[in-house]
């Protein structure tokens, strides 16, 4: 069964661009990613459009489908109506370099500045010990594909450019939450506190919990939920209950 669909894809780069309007064959099963491979082939042969395993492993097809970030090869046509418009454009958050592809060098960057896994002392790779337990919290986490649609949702990257310096995204503020958790993470023993880092420098504080990063996800990582909301608590604990406050303190003092 096939029916002609009506799409509108932005076609343009970063000196400017607009929707154009096809009309391109859609056939039953298929995603967005199979009509846009089709509109290439058919009528737009010069389309720039981003795309490697076309099983939503590698977060490279991320694009928005009417408005909404999604991954172009896990959006089923048939979730839209045969005579709906069916609109295409590049991730919002990021600069366009050509029609559908954008620079997100910019997660990239932020993905260096933070602080990586610090072995525990005297004990080799092979010699770690973790319980279930704590696997299973951290594992969680460790299916994102990077695809960078949570950072192109979050409003505190989308609508503010000036926040960018200053604030890591929730894909990178979940990995400080990742290693904050770890139990054989020996950061602090180098005078490293990664959840106050991340308020400090990562900007965890410009996160105000809509959880639009989670909804996003095609992972179905509960990042708010598990992630964020947790390390701001521990955050507020450490900066502001006058008991740790003081913990702090004698530490230091002791020390």
């Amino acid at each position: 069964m096939s029916y002609t669909g009506h799409f509108r894809v932005w076609r343009g780069d970063a000196e400017g661009g607009e929707l154009k309007d096809f009309e391109v064959e859609v056939n039953e099963g298929e995603v967005v990613l199979d009509v846009i491979h089709r509109l290439q082939a058919t009528q737009a042969h010069d389309l720039a459009v981003r795309w490697n395993c076309k099983a939503g492993k590698c977060g490279s097809c991320s694009a928005e489908v009417n408005g909404r970030p999604r991954l172009m090869c896990m959006t089923r046509m048939s979730v839209f109506a045969e005579d709906e418009t069916v609109t295409v454009t590049p991730m919002r958050a990021f600069p366009v370099l050509r029609d559908l592809v954008t620079d997100v060098s910019f997660n990239y960057a932020k993905a260096r500045e933070i602080p990586s896994f610090v072995p525990p002392p005297g004990l080799a790779p092979g010699e770690y010990r973790m319980a279930q337990q704590d696997v299973g919290r951290s594992q969680e986490f460790r299916k994102c594909i990077e695809c960078f649609l949570c950072q192109d949702t979050c409003h505190v990257v989308r609508d503010h450019e000036e926040n960018k310096p200053d604030f890591a995204g929730p894909r990178f503020l979940m990995r400080i939450a990742e290693l904050d958790m770890h139990p054989l993470d020996a950061a602090a023993e180098t005078g490293l506190d990664r959840a106050r880092t991340a308020q400090d420098v990562h900007g965890l504080g410009y996160c105000n919990i809509t959880k639009c990063c989670t909804e996003v996800c095609p992972e179905q990582i509960h990042i708010t939920d598990n992630a964020l909301i947790p390390m701001k608590e521990r955050t507020a604990d450490r900066k502001y209950d006058p008991l740790v406050w003081l913990g702090d303190r004698i530490f230091r003092r002791d020390k």
